[in-house]
C-alpha cells in the first residue's frame, strides 16, 4: 500500500509502502537519532466545536492541546488516537476516524512527526479529565475562536486543517 500526500504547494507524491525493500545498515551509535511518532485527534462534536484540554504537563509551559499522543509499535494513526481519546478522555468513538493530515516539526532535535486524526462524537457528550498531572479540563471550542497559546503541534495540525498559515518551520502534508 502506498501513501499519496499533497504537500503545501499542493504537488502530490506517492511514498513508497515502507515494508518494501532492504533496510540499510545501521548507523553507530554517535549517528542515530530518535524520533517522535504522535498523534492529534480533532474530536468534533455536532455543533462542529473541536475538543481542547488544558495542558498543565509538569516542566511545561500551561497550553491549550488536541487529545492525543505517541502511536505505541504496531499501532495505525487511527487506533492510535481513539486508544488516546478513551485514555484522556473518557469518550468512545463509534464512527470511522478519518487520518487527514500529516505535519512535521523541523525545528525539534528529533524528527517529530505528527498525524492529525479528525473524529466525531454526539453533542450531548462530555469528556471526563481522566489524567489530572497532564489536563485541567477539557472544553469544546469553536473553530473560529481558538484559545492561546495552543500546543505547537496541535496548532500547527488545526491551522493546516483550518487553511491557516503555519509558522515556517513546520511543514504540512494532506493525506488523500
Amino acid at each position: 500500500m502506498a501513501l499519496v500526500v499533497t504537500d503545501r504547494a499542493g504537488e502530490g507524491r506517492v511514498l513508497p509502502d515502507p515494508g518494501q525493500g532492504t533496510p540499510g545498515p545501521l548507523a553507530p551509535d554517535r549517528h542515530r537519532r530518535n524520533a517522535t511518532v504522535g498523534v492529534g485527534a480533532i474530536v468534533l462534536n455536532g455543533k462542529g466545536e473541536v475538543l481542547l484540554g488544558r495542558r498543565i504537563k509538569m516542566g511545561e509551559p500551561e497550553s491549550w492541546c488536541l487529545p492525543g499522543g505517541h502511536v505505541e509499535a504496531g499501532e495505525s494513526f487511527e487506533q492510535a488516537a481513539v486508544r488516546e481519546i478513551a485514555e484522556e478522555t473518557g469518550l468512545t468513538i463509534l464512527a470511522p476516524v478519518t487520518a487527514t493530515i500529516m505535519v512535521l516539526d523541523g525545528a525539534a532535535p528529533v524528527s517529530a512527526l505528527t498525524c492529525g486524526v479528525v473524529a466525531a462524537v454526539g453533542d450531548d457528550v462530555e469528556p471526563q479529565v481522566l489524567e489530572p498531572h497532564v489536563f485541567a479540563c477539557w472544553a469544546w471550542m469553536r473553530r473560529e475562536c481558538l484559545p492561546d497559546p495552543l500546543f505547537p503541534a496541535s496548532r500547527a495540525l488545526l491551522n493546516a486543517w483550518l487553511g491557516k498559515p503555519l509558522s515556517p518551520v513546520w511543514h504540512f502534508y494532506f493525506i488523500k
